[in-house]
């Protein structure tokens, strides 16, 4: 796989839990806007109450995407997939794994995409499933489905396939991106339900690389016991990772004693954050 790095890289948060600012919403999901290179991907898309709103008020414009990608098939991030409209035949190219489409469940019931029959119709040919690892756009992929190898790691919750919790969900369909930017490898999770040890393990042998520069998004660590935020902790010490901003399904206890191990490494990761790579 080609290694194309990145001159300029801007990543925006545009859905997550909590938001600071006039006029910015909260809502539990998350959706990163990225400009890479000229390329305009939308990864994740939140539920779809705040994700048009808080994008007319950054300024940014959705019509032109060249691409989404869906990080797995949960009502949190796939939800706000209706609110963009309808692309013309040359619109943005949907990149989803195919267990993102399978009916899901938790305690709180339905919590699958919605109207996926019809996501893939309006998508039509303009569909790229990603089991293995994925270009998106040069210097920036998908990993597609993680191995699971830590001892550690699970989920993260109770998830089925069924409405009657007869088959557990093992959320294959979990995947993270990876992007080559100036400063070295960034990495976005959606929720990492697949573990972020796992994630970043996975990564960094499909990449090839020794060091991780940034690790920003979900990692569900809300359920997680003393010992897994520890070695989640261990696992970017080890990556050598300089810039980690966690939010949504991290939990505020892992992101407290994220904060606290790792002192000026972590940063803001709300709505309407921003971050520049590059000139």
């Amino acid at each position: 796989m080609s290694k194309d790095r990145l001159s300029q890289l801007k990543i925006t948060v545009l859905v997550e839990n909590c938001a600071r600012g006039r006029g910015l919403l909260g809502e539990h999901g998350i959706s990163f806007f990225i400009e890479a290179d000229g390329y305009k991907i939308l990864f994740d898309t939140g539920q779809g109450m705040a994700l048009r709103h808080n994008a007319e008020h950054l300024g940014i414009a959705l019509w032109d995407l060249d691409g989404i990608v869906l990080s797995h098939g949960h009502y949190d991030h796939t939800g706000g997939l209706p609110s963009l409209g309808r692309f013309p035949e040359d619109g943005p190219v949907l990149f989803l794994h195919p267990q993102a489409i399978a009916p899901k469940y938790s305690p709180r019931g339905n919590i699958g995409l919605l109207d996926s029959e019809k996501i893939l119709a309006d998508y039509g040919d303009r569909i790229v499933w990603t089991q293995n690892p994925t270009e998106i756009c040069p210097g920036v992929y998908a990993t597609g489905t993680i191995p699971r190898t830590h001892p550690l790691e699970d989920t993260g919750g109770s998830f089925w396939q069924d409405v009657e919790h007869n088959r557990v969900d093992p959320l294959w369909d979990d995947q993270a991106l990876y992007l080559y930017s100036p400063e070295g490898l960034v990495v976005l999770f959606g929720c990492a339900h697949a573990g972020a040890i796992n994630t970043l393990n996975y990564i960094a042998q499909i990449a090839e690389v020794e060091q991780v520069y940034a690790v920003m998004g979900g990692m569900h660590l809300l359920n997680a016991n003393e010992q897994r935020v520890q070695a989640t902790v261990d696992i970017l010490k080890r990556y050598q990772v300089q810039r980690i901003g966690a939010n949504h399904c991290t939990g505020m206890k892992a992101m407290s004693w994220l904060w606290h191990d790792l002192g000026d490494r972590c940063i803001e990761a709300h709505v309407g954050t921003q971050w520049f790579f590059g000139e």
